[in-house]
C-alpha cells in the first residue's frame, strides 16, 4: 500500500479495514486482521497497528474476545452510517 505523506498511517489502515466492513469483506462477528496480520499486510510498526484496533473499537466497529481475536461488531452498520452523518454535519 502507498501511504499518503499527509495523513498518519494508521488512519489510512484504519480507512482500509473500515471500508472492507462496510463492503461486506469482513461480516458482522467474522473476525478481522490482528496486529500481527496488519503488520504483515500493511508494513506498518507494532504501535501503528494497535492504535489501527484501539480506534475501530472506538468507533464501535469491533471488538475484542480476549484470546480469541477481535471481530466485527453486530452494530457496525449502524456505527458506520452514524460516523457518516456525524461528518456530514460537520463537514
Amino acid at each position: 500500500m502507498e501511504f499518503e505523506p499527509d495523513i498518519p498511517r494508521w488512519r489510512q489502515v484504519a480507512a482500509v479495514i473500515r471500508s472492507r466492513i462496510e463492503d461486506g469483506t469482513y461480516a458482522p462477528r467474522t473476525r478481522v486482521p490482528s496486529v500481527i496480520q496488519i503488520i504483515a499486510e500493511f508494513g506498518v510498526a507494532s504501535a501503528t497497528a494497535q492504535k489501527v484496533n484501539q480506534n475501530l473499537k472506538k468507533e464501535g466497529l469491533i471488538y475484542t474476545e480476549p484470546g480469541l481475536g477481535s471481530f466485527v461488531s453486530p452494530n457496525a452498520a449502524a456505527a458506520l452510517k452514524n460516523a457518516r452523518a456525524e461528518s456530514e454535519d460537520t463537514g
